[in-house]
């Protein structure tokens, strides 16, 4: 029982301390468009056709680079800010994977496998593909419902009234010190209401992680590929990792199909255990379902089109090291 314990414990405390930081810095980000950024600023320079504005969405995260475990908020200021819903849910699942700093970890990660460009290039192409698809989905899911998908937090501010010719009072400038304070109080808003729901999520990861080894899914991935994928796709939202350190845990699994790689670092920054449990304080649960479920079939089906592109030509998939060490006596 006690060793149990301990183990639950360490695993509990390493992800949230690993997503704590992000969190904090997505709620300082989210206080600072709060306070900065003008009301319809960024609808304002998106395209009136909604394929290209979810598209620039989806590529956001190279202006606002986020893991998942801050995002949330950032995406929460960004939509009550008049960015449409559809173009924050495109910047919510790409974000925290085209971002510079993910594209860099992941390069490095495999570097040594050999086959580093790969999975960036397939990386950010699938995250881009399922992010931009899953935005139009939820596109047309607002508008038959609108802003009944959006818990009242969320949900932007009403529209102003037409405009009249009547002159509009210039609003003073504030203080420097006043506005700090104004970031302040927002950030340490965002970071209590998110933490409450990251705190469960480690919980149920931690749980997760003992019961799930990373010996039982390379021997999946050997004796059944084709379960490897979705096998990978269970672990990802289990583990919980972040975005940023995940592609180093995916390199570990050296003789694991490059699609099962893929299935696990496309999936886990969109869908993740804590990420369910934190998007309840931001969409309502039809939301939740259509998110979850674009984003999981999304990705089965272009890991498995991609695995069959594989076996069609007869590539391996595999890293040298495997190959050599799988041919050597």
């Amino acid at each position: 029982m006690q060793p149990s314990i301990y183990d639950f414990l360490f695993r509990f405390s390493a992800v949230l301390w690993e997503a704590m930081p992000f969190v904090v810095l997505g709620a300082l980000i989210a206080g600072i468009l709060e306070e900065f950024l003008p009301q319809e600023f960024l609808t304002r320079l998106l395209p009136k056709s909604v394929l290209p504005a979810v598209m620039i969405g989806a590529v956001l995260g190279l202006l606002f680079p986020m893991c998942e475990c801050g995002i949330v908020v950032v995406m929460r200021r960004l939509l009550r800010k008049g960015l449409p819903l559809s173009c924050c849910i495109a910047y919510m699942l790409a974000g925290p994977i085209i971002n510079v700093v993910v594209i860099f970890s992941t390069w490095v990660a495999f570097r040594d496998h050999k086959i580093g460009p790969e999975m960036v290039g397939f990386r950010v192409g699938m995250a881009f593909v399922i992010a931009c698809a899953t935005g139009l989905i939820v596109h047309l899911q607002y508008k038959k419902y609108g802003n009944a998908l959006l818990t009242p937090l969320t949900a932007p501010p009403a529209t102003p009234p037409a405009e009249t010719n009547e002159p509009v009072a210039e609003q003073p400038r504030q203080p420097f010190m006043q506005r700090l304070g104004n970031i302040s109080a927002t950030a340490l808003h965002d970071f209590v209401d998110i933490m409450v729901f990251l705190i469960l999520g480690s919980v149920l990861a931690a749980f997760a992680r003992m019961y799930i080894t990373e010996n039982e899914i390379e021997v999946i991935s050997r004796d059944q590929p084709f379960l490897a994928i979705p096998a990978m796709m269970f672990l990802a939202v289990m583990m919980c990792l972040c975005s940023e350190a995940d592609a180093f845990v995916a390199a570990s699994f050296t003789k694991l199909h490059l699609s099962a790689k893929l299935a696990f670092l496309v999936l886990g920054p969109m869908l993740d255990l804590k990420l369910i449990l934190m998007f309840t304080r931001v969409f309502r649960l039809r939301l939740i379902v259509t998110i979850a479920t674009s984003v999981v079939i999304l990705t089965l089906v272009l890991c498995i089109g991609l695995h069959l592109v594989y076996q069609a030509n007869g590539w391996t998939g595999l890293p040298p090291s495997a190959l050599a060490s799988s041919t050597s006596p």
